[in-house]
């Protein structure tokens, strides 16, 4: 399966195809769009369309909410510049809105991460806000992250982040059982996405932050209490939730068996996201995540012990993966498009092929689709 992202911006066209309409299913038809901005879908039968176009799915663009890098370019340390170039990479892969994501760092950096990004924010549309993973997390689950900036949930801290950002985070990861926490989703879940994550957290405490109002999962399995039948753990509590569940699916983290069984579980709150560091589309070799050395070999990207250090894998690719290991195209596209377009509050912007709406599109062809 291969990918073509359409470039509307400042023409008018029409493209004909199978299309994922907003209801979540194909139909044969048409789209408009004008100034990049879709204008008309239609319905049309089979036979008005050629054999090439009935073998074209139009999807809407792929949102990766939780991607730390691409291209040899770091979020963390990407400058203006470098950032406008992960949107060009992105684009190519069929993602048309992302998050980059911070990591543990001292608040110092982290302030001027916010600022970087919120400037890029202001050149590309593409970027849709800061994923901010850390540094309000678990030191027993931190990752790949570094233990030694972790640090309890504190509300002054946050809100010097989110005037650099000029108030363009979307989602903040949070250790539940940290102190302070659970105020601390009190206080700022009207504002921005509580995402329960890099924790040790229970069942109960972590049921505790979703009634507070946390309302996500950062990379459901991991970095968090495994999902036992005694201890059904952050897992247990995310399915008795009506909350959104990241999954990186890029065939390393989650074993096809756990992504199949998550979906059938809660395949409408599932979204899948990449977690790609700056190694991915690049060639094996040391790379960066944050602070951290990470080396990329083949399909992996892990620190020198061994530990995991995000993916290597665009969402595309992750697309791709579940797709081979019998999800169901329409499950698999809401992940990559309305679910995450929902849980951050871009849904009437983008996420579905609506009129009105961006015309962010993709053709998917090729490879017997």
């Amino acid at each position: 399966m291969k990918v073509r992202c359409l470039d509307t911006t400042d023409k008018e066209g029409k493209i004909r195809g199978n299309i994922f309409m907003d209801d979540n299913e194909f139909s044969f038809g048409e789209v408009s769009y004008k100034n990049g901005i879709i204008t008309d879908v239609i319905k049309a039968s089979e036979t008005d369309l050629d054999e090439a176009e009935r073998s074209s799915l139009i999807v809407p663009g792929f949102i990766d909410i939780h991607m730390h890098g691409c291209n040899g370019y770091d979020a963390c340390s990407a400058s203006r510049e470098e950032l406008l170039k992960m949107v060009s990479f992105e684009r190519q892969n069929g993602i048309t809105s992302f998050c980059p994501a911070t990591m543990t760092l001292k608040s110092e950096e982290l302030l001027d991460i916010c600022t970087r990004i919120s400037e890029a924010m202001d050149e590309s549309g593409d970027i849709k806000g800061i994923y901010l993973e850390g540094p309000f997390i678990s030191k027993e689950k931190c990752g790949a992250q570094n233990p030694q900036n972790v640090i309890p949930p504190n509300d002054k801290i946050f809100e010097r982040l989110f005037e650099a950002s000029k108030g363009r985070i979307k989602v903040v990861t949070i250790a539940p059982e940290a102190d302070g926490a659970i105020n601390f989703i009190r206080n700022n879940k009207d504002r921005v996405v509580c995402s329960v994550g890099h924790t040790v957290s229970d069942y109960d405490t972590a049921v505790k932050a979703f009634n507070a109002g946390a309302c996500q999962v950062t990379h459901l399995y991991n970095a968090m209490t495994k999902y036992d039948h005694r201890n059904p753990g952050v897992v247990g509590a995310a399915f008795d939730s009506d909350v959104y569940l990241e999954l990186i699916c890029d065939g390393e983290h989650v074993h096809p068996s756990v992504i199949r069984n998550t979906f059938r579980t809660a395949g409408e709150h599932v979204i899948m996201i990449s977690d790609s560091m700056q190694a991915t589309g690049m060639k094996d070799g040391v790379y960066r995540l944050g602070d951290q050395t990470v080396y990329k070999n083949k399909k992996r990207a892990t620190l020198s012990d061994g530990t995991l250090a995000g993916s290597v894998s665009s969402l595309f690719d992750c697309f791709k993966y579940v797709i081979s290991q019998g999800i169901p195209i329409n499950q698999a596209l809401m992940a990559c498009t309305c679910n995450p377009a929902r849980a951050i509050g871009i849904i009437d912007e983008t996420g579905s092929i609506t009129p009105g709406k961006k015309a962010d599109l993709n053709v998917l062809y090729d490879e017997g689709i």
